[in-house]
């Protein structure tokens, strides 16, 4: 039997070769909306690395959604193709493709990290958000709150953005609910002071989200799997109003949680010390607790201690970002490291061929396990 971690996992119709994932990181490197030569590159070379799932970046569901001028964008069809050809750069890497949508709410209109100043001054989007509250960020914006035509247009936009994302062939769609952007935003009574419908209560609060989910179900496949990244923890949110907000999604066919944490107030979590699978706990307790699949982030960066989070029942998923950037073939490198008899198999042909070759040439090395 082939490590856990490598062992294959199916969500719906959807069948995972193995349980490593690509967080979607984004390369502010779109031209009006649409992805370039980048990432074709980028893409691709995460998906040779033997990852299971390829998530994509955030990538926007409205023009006015977007958080940099360089954010991807699905809110016309006619891009549709575009996006056909990441899917097939990815597939053609072995790894299944997956799109994560996003609306940046009041984290909009920025430049890039390396490039800091808010706004930039190409920018000429409104903020939207739940309720006119700046961010707690030094010369934060004060957005314009939504109303409920503003509502009920992001919902029909998320709705259009996941049936182009079929039509485009990807077979995983995550919603980003978390880090302060527009979702995130409705659940927090941080940044939701309204007082109709969409605010106040939990099940108010909750209502965006769930209205989001159940017009995406009415257009995403029922054989293709749904994810949702959450913040479980946070400025005046406990994992427990996550495991409550859990149990209502996956009554409306959410198949995955991306258990993360902070961000609501711009900074990360007062308090949450960072470390080697720092947010891990928040994927076990969740799939405990609500008996959803969870996928785990945060600092995972060795064979070892991935292997562990999937063997130990802590996480069916574990997602890797930076480490990924560091070393794109970190999956590949991680089979070898368990044992996996054939640790190049996930890579095409005209790698895995060279690679078992290399591996002829060092007879009786025995690989570190540790990273």
């Amino acid at each position: 039997m082939p490590p856990t971690l490598f062992s294959p996992i199916e969500i719906r119709g959807v069948r995972l070769p193995n349980r490593v994932v690509v967080s979607p990181m984004w390369q502010y490197s779109g031209v009006g909306g649409r992805p370039t030569p980048t990432h074709t590159v980028h893409y691709g070379r995460l998906a040779e690395g033997g990852a299971g799932l390829v998530i994509q970046e955030g990538t926007t569901v409205d023009r006015r959604g977007r958080g940099t001028v360089g954010d991807l964008g699905l809110w016309e069809d006619r891009v549709v193709p575009l996006y056909a050809q990441l899917v097939e750069v990815v597939k053609a890497g072995g790894a299944v493709p997956g799109i994560q949508l996003i609306h940046a709410g009041r984290k909009g209109r920025r430049n890039p990290p390396w490039l800091p100043g808010t706004p930039p001054p190409s920018a000429d989007w409104p903020l939207l958000a739940p309720s006119a509250v700046p961010m707690g960020l030094e010369g934060a914006e004060t957005p314009v709150e939504m109303t409920l035509r503003d509502i009920e247009d992001t919902v029909a936009a998320f709705a259009d953005a996941a049936r182009r994302a079929d039509e485009a062939g990807y077979e995983v769609l995550e919603l980003q609910a978390a880090h302060g952007y527009l979702i995130h935003s409705f659940l927090s009574p941080l940044a939701n002071r309204r007082t109709d419908r969409y605010g106040g209560s939990a099940e108010n609060r909750f209502r965006f989200l769930v209205e989001i989910v159940d017009r995406i179900r009415t257009v995403w496949p029922d054989a293709k799997a749904l994810f949702v990244r959450l913040s479980c923890v946070d400025v005046e949110w406990t994992i427990d109003q996550t495991v409550e907000l859990v149990g209502e999604l996956r009554a409306h066919g959410v198949d995955v949680i991306d258990c993360s944490a902070g961000g609501i107030t711009g900074l990360p979590f007062p308090g949450l010390k960072t470390g080697y699978g720092y947010q891990v706990p928040y994927a076990h307790q969740i799939r405990d607790r609500t008996g959803s699949r969870t996928m785990a982030v945060g600092h995972i960066v060795h064979a070892v201690q991935a292997q562990s989070v999937i063997e130990d029942g802590r996480a069916d998923l574990v997602a890797l970002g930076r480490e990924l950037l560091y070393n794109p073939n970190w999956p590949l490198d991680a089979a070898r490291k368990l044992g996996v008899p054939d640790p190049y198999v996930r890579a095409p042909a005209r790698i895995s061929h060279w690679l078992g070759k290399r591996e002829q040439s060092f007879p009786g090395f025995v690989p570190s396990t540790g990273g």
